[in-house]
């Protein structure tokens, strides 16, 4: 059991790396992300939750978006909660951050009335995503905002054509990660509406960065090496030769000799407690 809680601890903290990894790298769009919130939020928030926290981008960047407004993080990980603490403490925000560890499938922490609540690609992760939207609708103040974001497709980084192998390489990864069920979702908007919430707006923002920001090889690196490890018996083999080459380093044709180009986009959903009329 403590082999196996090693291991859990471990991929726990390589999955809060990518995470930073991603802040890292799309940190200038989530500004206009929690400012397309904004346009839609309460006008002065007194209680923010963010479901899903992860390592806080999120949540700090709606403290900052809010800086009026008292920040839950919700998070079911210790080491995804730790790592937002030290962050927010970094960033002298921590004395308008509460962390709060739960498992949303168990249901929603008593936190008290909130004004928003942010659900950042991981409303999907739930067992039973209608019971919790059902939750957050109780949880929510009259008028206030439930804000859903999910990833329409994991970054891309690499041109068509690498120069090593078959053309395509990347898009086989993505092909095999769909069929995985790697971040899958459906449109959010009927679920939302027959958990009684009105629509109050629907976005798709579209990420593209060249030059790429900083970090950008770091994550071109993390994201292709769980490609190698996940889908070892899915790729051809001159795929996997392929993912071999760019992530050994140290030649001519290797990640962090490219120059990477960042793509992705984003749907965001914004919906609305009813205000009750007498």
């Amino acid at each position: 059991m403590a082999h196996t809680h090693h291991h859990a601890r471990h991929d726990e903290a390589d999955h809060a790396d990518l995470l930073d990894l991603d802040a890292r790298v799309f940190g200038s769009h989530l500004d206009d992300l929690t400012e397309w919130v904004r346009r839609h939020a309460p006008e002065t928030p007194r209680r923010i939750a963010d479901m899903g926290a992860g390592t806080g981008t999120g949540a700090l960047a709606l403290a900052r978006r809010f800086p009026a407004a008292e920040i839950v993080a919700i998070d079911q990980s210790p080491v995804m909660l730790d790592r937002l603490r030290a962050t927010a403490r970094a960033q002298g925000l921590d004395d308008r951050l509460r962390a709060v560890q739960a498992d949303m499938d168990a249901g929603w922490p008593a936190i008290g009335a909130v004004d928003v609540v942010w659900a950042a690609s991981s409303l999907h992760h739930v067992a039973v995503p209608d019971r919790v939207l059902r939750d957050i609708h109780a949880a929510l103040t009259p008028g206030g905002l439930l804000a859903v974001v999910e990833m329409d497709a994991l970054p891309r980084f690499l041109p068509d054509d690498i120069g090593v192998g078959r053309p395509g390489l990347e898009a086989r990864c993505h092909e095999a990660a769909a069929r995985a069920g790697w971040n899958a979702h459906p449109d959010w908007r009927p679920h939302l509406e027959q958990a009684g919430f009105e629509m109050a707006g629907q976005h798709t923002l579209t990420l593209e960065a060249s030059p790429a920001p900083p970090g950008t090889g770091r994550y071109a690196h993390a994201l292709l090496s769980r490609f190698r490890s996940a889908f070892e018996g899915h790729l051809a083999g001159d795929d996997l030769a392929a993912l071999d080459h760019l992530l050994a380093g140290g030649h001519p044709g290797a990640l962090p000799d490219r120059d990477l180009t960042v793509r992705g986009s984003r749907t965001l959903w914004a919906a609305r407690r009813p205000r009750r009329t007498q």
